[in-house]
């Protein structure tokens, strides 16, 4: 997508692309597998501290995915940073581990068989032209009265959806029916996402 494109898809400027660079991308994970081990088989977590600035930034909301082989078993992240970026991955570390409704909680026994995702997210842009996103770089954040929902961009890759199915599927996730994009009282948001796994 040329970046006059992007500009009348996002109201006058670029969507933001994360960069972290691949050493600080180790350490981020680093931060997750330990608080995930800490957790798991109930031993106390120190507090660490980061002083890489990739890390402390406070421009990013990220989310934290746990599979085991293809089964995922938890996901919580946030799209608001409020805190560093370190400590909001090692605190949906913990709560995809323990908190995600959709499974139960990752088990001692299971611990050495999860791989860990981390997904970090641009800020939210307000979406004037929804259909063309592009499906694979672009994740979705509607909200509509009450109503919220989030996919990440890999997630329609994983089911092959179009565009089309990728908003209809956020939609369903914020419990609004299929159509409820098209609304003219519901707000749609795009954003990037720098995927960092093990």
């Amino acid at each position: 997508m040329i970046g006059g494109r992007v500009e009348a898809l996002f109201g006058g400027k670029e969507m933001e692309n994360v960069y972290i660079p691949p050493d600080s991308q180790k350490r981020l994970i680093h931060f997750s597998r330990q608080t995930l081990e800490s957790f798991v088989l109930g031993r106390k977590r120190e507090d660490e501290a980061s002083d890489d600035p990739y890390l402390r930034t406070t421009d990013y909301g990220a989310f934290v995915s746990l599979h085991k082989g293809e089964e995922l078993r938890g996901c919580i992240g946030t799209c608001f940073p409020t805190r560093p970026l370190y400590q909001i991955v090692t605190e949906m570390t913990e709560a995809a581990a323990s908190r995600d409704h959709r499974v139960s909680p990752i088990s001692a026994k299971e611990f050495p068989e999860i791989g860990i995702e981390i997904s970090v997210l641009s800020p939210l842009e307000v979406v004037r032209d929804p259909l063309s996103l592009e499906i694979g770089k672009h994740g979705l954040h509607i909200t509509s009265g009450g109503s919220r929902g989030v996919l990440l961009p890999q997630v329609a890759i994983q089911y092959g959806w179009d565009m089309e199915t990728f908003l209809g599927q956020t939609c369903l996730k914020a419990g609004l029916p299929k159509n409820g994009w098209q609304w003219p009282e519901t707000k749609i948001m795009g954003f990037t996402a720098l995927i960092i796994g093990e």
